[in-house]
């Protein structure tokens, strides 16, 4: 019996020992928070999405506590945030450039068609692997719903075969431009309303066998923009949106109709 109480009392003992040294510890070894570190952090969104240029939302709180790292980088949290953070830093507000994502193909069942009768891991990247995916056009969109399955806001879904994003509720945190594999789509400014819904570089003969609406590379969109704005660069318009004024030109006289002029008012995700 005395062996088992004098158990008992050692562990009591050795315990309370090691709580005392943990709470020394954490007296003497103590990292001193910076309060706006945290109010920083709780102020930004939580998207970890990356777009601000930093890891996650910690990253670019910490890099705002040390000073120097511009305040409106935050594209998901907007204006609000970018406020939030010029009070607590106790510098001025300013505006962010709003981002949209936008899906630089218009693949649909109308447009295309498909290669194969693909019935592999029903996911973009899987897909990608057998032979560039069921699609004719190994360009274009995919399909599958990755992109849809990483956007925190539901601001994507797949329709006809092709991802559709609704602008009005999307952040621009740029997490489905990130995830899918065949870089069809693009976050921008969303003031800009002229774009190419076609990401194929392959010569025009060649894309007619797989899409009405590609990018036929005729060049004709180039010629008749008054600013020099659009140039065809391996087979595909490119617009400089730089020197773009927003006449929408080059989409009243595109052939296929790839360039496309609208409102964010939503357009872009029926862009079949």
């Amino acid at each position: 019996m005395s062996g088992i109480l004098l158990a008992v009392v050692s562990v009591t003992a050795i315990g309370i020992l090691c709580a005392v040294m943990l709470a020394v510890a954490s007296k003497v070894m103590a990292v001193a928070v910076d309060e706006r570190l945290v109010s920083l952090r709780e102020c930004l969104p939580g998207a970890n999405c990356g777009a601000c240029g930093f890891a996650g939302c910690d990253g670019y709180a910490a890099a705002l506590a040390a000073g120097g790292t511009a305040t409106n980088l935050c594209i998901p949290g907007g204006d609000p945030v970018s406020r939030q953070v010029g009070e607590i830093l106790g510098v001025g507000f300013v505006d962010v450039v709003e981002r949209v994502a936008v899906v630089h193909c218009c693949g649909t069942s109308e447009n295309t068609r498909d290669k194969m009768a693909y019935q592999g891991v029903a996911t973009c990247v899987a897909a990608k692997l057998l032979y560039g995916g069921r699609g004719a056009c190994a360009y274009g969109c995919l399909g599958f719903g990755d992109c849809a399955a990483v956007c925190p806001n539901g601001a994507i879904c797949i329709e006809d075969n092709l991802a559709r994003i609704n602008t009005r509720l999307c952040t621009g945190c740029g997490l489905c431009a990130k995830t899918c594999p065949n870089k069809v789509i693009y976050t921008q400014a969303d003031v800009i309303t002229t774009v190419v819904t076609c990401s194929n570089l392959e010569k025009g003969a060649a894309i007619r066998k797989k899409c009405s609406n590609g990018c036929i590379g005729c060049k004709k969109c180039e010629r008749e923009c008054p600013n020099g704005a659009i140039a065809v660069v391996d087979n595909l318009a490119r617009i400089d949106y730089e020197k773009c004024g927003g006449c929408g030109k080059c989409a009243e006289v595109c052939t296929t109709k790839c360039i496309r002029r609208a409102s964010y008012a939503g357009i872009f995700r029926n862009a079949g």
